[in-house]
């Protein structure tokens, strides 16, 4: 397919949605499904179900590890959710947390060609979910974490990563930084400059942003400073300095290597990159203070941190969250080649290193048309998912 179609493709969200439109599409919901044997006559039901199926079983009892090839459960994913951190809507529940997830495991299918079933769980209790999916690990091969509040996020999936031999990615966290490495890779390009040269604000220190910041280090770019609702992230901060074992307080220790200190202003005076992955908004006159040829990456959906015009004033290359404007830094174009990648080299983690290829296999699918609105290829861009894939794939069986 070619870029022109693809835009044309794109240029469709544009059009105002109606209320008819997407409650309709959400009758019944928007996941089925559907068998792969032929149930058509006497013979079928005979080898589909009883008799033929208890020899399947039987076969399994001798050799577990037939599961593997004789059932889904190694291909598929589930969307664990408990509605802590849905979208920009905050602590809805786990109830109104499954339109998401079913549009998740959509996604899985549609871009990934994985078997995905949304969890979603009444309880918030980090220790509950653990032992929940640990309990119910005959029935899958990953774990997608999706939409839970930091910092439990880190927690729990930093827990589930021990106790499943399986992978496990929280998206929100790494789906987030792989694309916006990705983009940034590109956009440094644009603007003539090396990733390593970067001075790089991120504003938000939550599950993303703290993700975003960690891929950005082990990339090879140690300026990068963090902010929070307090200001700037920096080891000498008394709250951080009380808590040394906080995510925050971590990467306290990690970035901010000019030690900064203060507020927006101060993080972006002579920046190079902003990166916004929360709902705070930007001031258009601290943009103002950042160096010639800025990035900015506002990321805040539904409503970026500055509107795209606003930013173009100072920045050469923007980009948001959305499908309505150019450069869309959007999870769909990492998470499914990320899982499939780990699933067909039968990996039981997904590391740094195959977050780093992934980046790597999305920016280098935008390198022949690279343009300052043009940094990450499409999400309908049906080269994305197998690029990736096969990149995690590659960086899994390096190991």
């Amino acid at each position: 397919m070619s870029i022109d179609a693809l835009t044309d493709i794109d240029n469709s969200a544009a059009t105002p949605l109606t209320e008819d439109e997407i409650f309709s599409a959400h009758q019944g919901g928007k996941l089925s499904v559907s068998t792969t044997a032929p149930l058509s006559n006497k013979r079928d039901l005979s080898i589909a179900y009883t008799p033929g199926v208890a020899e399947v079983s039987r076969a399994i009892h001798k050799q577990p590890e037939l599961a593997r090839t004789l059932t889904w459960a190694e291909r598929l994913v589930v969307v664990v959710s408990d509605g802590t951190a849905v979208l920009g809507l905050g602590n809805i529940g786990a109830s109104a947390s499954l339109p998401v997830m079913e549009g998740k495991s959509a996604l899985f299918k549609t871009f990934g060609d994985l078997d995905s079933i949304p969890l979603v769980l009444n309880t918030s209790d980090v220790d509950e979910i653990v032992e929940t999916l640990v309990r119910l690990r005959p029935s899958f091969g990953a774990v997608n974490l999706e939409d839970i509040a930091a910092p439990r996020c880190f927690e729990l999936e930093e827990k589930l990563i021990e106790a499943l031999d399986c992978p496990v990615m929280h998206d929100d966290q790494h789906g987030t930084a792989v694309v916006a490495l990705a983009a940034l890779t590109n956009a440094a390009k644009v603007t003539g400059r090396g990733l390593g040269e970067l001075k790089v604000v991120v504003s938000g220190a939550g599950a993303a942003g703290i993700a975003v910041a960690e891929i950005l280090l082990a990339a090879g770019i140690p300026d990068v400073v963090l902010l929070d609702s307090r200001g700037v992230i920096n080891s000498s901060r008394a709250d951080l300095a009380a808590d040394t074992t906080s995510k925050k307080a971590d990467i306290a220790g990690r970035s901010n290597p000019r030690s900064v200190t203060g507020g927006p202003a101060e993080a972006l005076t002579g920046a190079d990159v902003f990166i916004g992955v929360s709902s705070s908004k930007v001031d258009e006159a601290h943009l103002a203070l950042m160096n010639q040829d800025a990035i900015v990456f506002a990321l805040s959906n539904p409503d970026p941190e500055v509107l795209p015009e606003v930013a173009a004033k100072y920045a050469a290359v923007v980009a948001t969250g959305r499908s309505d404007f150019p450069n869309q830094i959007n999870n769909v174009l990492a998470f499914p080649g990320i899982f499939r990648g780990a699933l067909d080299a039968g990996a039981r983690r997904i590391t740094p290193a195959m977050k780093i290829a992934a980046a790597n296999a999305i920016a280098e699918l935008a390198a022949e048309d690279l343009a300052a609105d043009y940094i990450v290829p499409s999400p309908l861009d049906p080269r994305v998912a197998p690029a990736v894939t096969a990149a995690v794939a590659a960086a899994a069986e390096a190991r």
